[in-house]
């Protein structure tokens, strides 16, 4: 059998230490700044998270790309070459191009390989949703699986990632075509925090709303708690836009709420923060399926 690489993108936010532990490779998507584009790094070379969260508290504009083809190209054939097979887990297709890109950049690299395989999965999650994706895509690769047989067993477990993010305002959201319109109302509400979670076909939606972010965040704890109901000492991440106190005050308000909780605090990287905007806050597990939400 052949071996397996994964590769995720700018969008799963996962930090260096996990991409090791998982063997994860990513590829960069860009962020541009009047005029100049960067590549979004999720280790944070080229600018700190400081750096980019006050161009947004200050009115800034920070717009993004998708993973350019050339970047598919390269990764796609250099793994090609040392004889290994692919799986691209990608952003949610409702929220970045990627996933198509790299469907079509696949399809034309593998007739020069006929034997190798690239599957190309849309995780309906962003942020540390689609890592939670990714690292499971890397759990399947250790144990033995191949490239079809980890997209196969994907699909169906892409709704039990559960996100619970809260955010000042939809402005940053609104303006990036990352909320639908009809949703956006819920941050114009004076005091009123939204509580979004990325649906079951992959769209961020705003679901409830809390008066004050203390109350915002007693609900995201609510919801993730809800979400790992049955777990023995589930793994819950805490992702934050340049808020590090509060994503500590988060992390012990969800230890004290749910016993024997493992928590794990990372940035909402480039590529996500620059659409979401500075002092966004949230919360991730594996747990329930979304798809209980759909109704709402």
């Amino acid at each position: 059998m052949r071996n397996v690489k994964i590769v995720t993108d700018s969008c799963a936010d996962l930090p260096k230490e996990l991409r090791e532990k998982y063997d994860i490779d990513y590829m960069m998507m860009n962020t541009v700044y009047e005029g100049k584009e960067t590549p979004a790094s999720l280790d944070w070379e080229f600018y700190s998270p400081k750096e980019l969260y006050d161009i947004c508290r200050n009115g800034g504009r920070v717009t993004t790309t998708m993973v350019p083809p050339d970047r598919f190209q390269e990764y796609f054939k250099a793994e090609l070459e040392k004889g290994n097979d692919i799986v691209y887990i990608a952003c949610s297709g409702k929220l970045s191009g990627s996933v198509n890109v790299g469907k079509v950049e696949a399809e034309t690299i593998l007739k020069d390989y006929p034997e190798a395989t690239i599957c190309c999965v849309d995780s309906i999650n962003a942020s540390f949703g689609e890592g939670i994706i990714a690292m499971k895509a890397a759990e399947m690769r250790d144990q033995g699986m191949s490239a079809k047989e980890i997209e196969e067993a994907l699909l169906p477990i892409r709704n039990n990632v559960n996100q619970f993010i809260t955010v000042h305002n939809l402005n940053a959201l609104k303006a990036a075509g990352r909320v639908t319109g009809s949703s956006a109302f819920f941050g114009n509400l004076l005091g009123v925090k939204p509580i979004i979670i990325s649906d079951s076909v992959g769209n961020n939606t705003p679901i409830k709303k809390a008066k004050g972010r203390l109350n915002s965040f007693k609900e995201l704890v609510s919801l993730v708690a809800e979400g790992v109901e049955g777990q023995e000492n589930p793994d819950i991440c805490i992702v934050h836009a340049d808020c590090m106190d509060e994503a500590e005050d988060l992390a012990k308000m969800v230890e004290e709420a749910i016993p024997g909780a493992k928590t794990y605090i990372t940035y909402i990287g480039p590529i996500v923060g620059a659409s979401i905007g500075a002092d966004a806050i949230g919360l991730y597990a594996y747990g329930k399926s979304i798809e209980r939400f759909d109704a709402q």
